[in-house]
């Protein structure tokens, strides 16, 4: 029984977290600034025009680290029906940020998940996302470490000597997790993955941050199991701009990726049917002034409702 309920859930996942039904809407979590403000939403009908719900007021401000940052969100929904959200807390912890929701109003108390505290040569844990494992009935958190001293063949001092690989942590209940393990080493420095189910196995959207030669695009890599291995990296799907923080969801069949052209200070989007050719769409995305790298996910109309009457 266990074995078909979750059978049924991993349905759910892999075809509810992108296909739209007529009840459902989309929200985007979002940073503004430096995150020293806190949690930011928007909200779009089509996955095209945004609108910020209460932009001069934040859904959560941060209270963790010497900083108190809340920089690149990223919010779940969970098996429990909870909205699970993790995010850096500062550019030199090494630890992230995690709190829970039952309505994206009243939150948890803030939780600092210590996941690179046991490596003295960690500098920093940026852009943690999860992604819930129906299969293994986890859920997986991962994020960007450099650690001083590793790969250095393919450490450069144009990029202040950052050189990050992808490493993760697996939780049942976000109070008890694994020891932090590699999650994937491309040969290149990475950051920025968000991964999503992909038929019968899991879709890894990566940014190659390469400086010398610059790379700074999107690859996608492929695994049967959500802790890997993954494949090699693809050929880029972006374009000759520098692009990062990629978030996906389907909007009519087709794979929509949402990203920051952030030397270009704007968002950009492209989408795909079958995650080979891509076209960009970015002129089609209208976003808030000021928007900074977070995730897409949905709500029911009812919940957005909620939400917009309270603010």
């Amino acid at each position: 029984m266990k074995s078909i309920l979750l059978g049924l859930f991993s349905l759910f996942i892999s075809v509810g977290a992108f296909a739209q039904s007529t009840d459902s809407v989309w929200l985007f979590s979002y940073f503004v600034g430096n995150g020293e403000d806190g949690l930011h939403l928007a909200h779009s009908a089509d996955g095209f025009t945004w609108n910020a719900i209460d932009s001069k007021a934040s859904f959560l401000k941060p209270v963790l680290s010497p900083d108190k940052l809340m920089r690149d969100p990223c919010i779940i929904r969970g098996k429990d029906n909870r909205f699970h959200m993790v995010w850096t807390v500062s550019w030199t912890q090494r630890g992230i940020g995690y709190a829970s929701s039952p309505d994206l109003l009243n939150w948890s108390e803030q939780q600092y998940i210590p996941v690179m505290e046991h490596e003295a040569k960690a500098r920093n844990t940026w852009a943690p996302e999860i992604t819930y494992d129906p299969v293994q009935d986890e859920y997986m958190i991962y994020w960007a470490t450099t650690i001083t001293g590793t790969f250095p063949e393919t450490q450069v001092q144009e990029d202040n000597a950052y050189n990050h690989r992808m490493y993760y942590v697996t939780t049942k209940d976000f109070k008890t997790f694994s020891d932090t393990k590699l999650l994937y080493e491309p040969g290149f420095n990475c950051i920025d993955a968000s991964i999503v189910p992909y038929n019968a196995g899991w879709l890894m959207f990566i940014k190659d941050e390469t400086r010398v030669p610059a790379q700074k695009n999107l690859k996608i890599a492929f695994a049967d199991k959500l802790t890997g291995p993954y494949s090699a990296a693809s050929a880029p799907i972006t374009g000759k701009y520098w692009a990062e923080g990629p978030t996906v969801t389907k909007i009519n069949g087709l794979w929509t990726v949402y990203f920051d052209k952030y030397t270009e200070h704007k968002y950009g989007a492209i989408q795909s049917a079958n995650l080979k050719t891509w076209v960009d769409v970015s002129d089609k995305v209208q976003l808030p002034k000021g928007l900074r790298h977070g995730t897409v996910f949905q709500v029911s109309k009812a919940e957005l409702q909620k939400i917009l009457s309270a603010k």
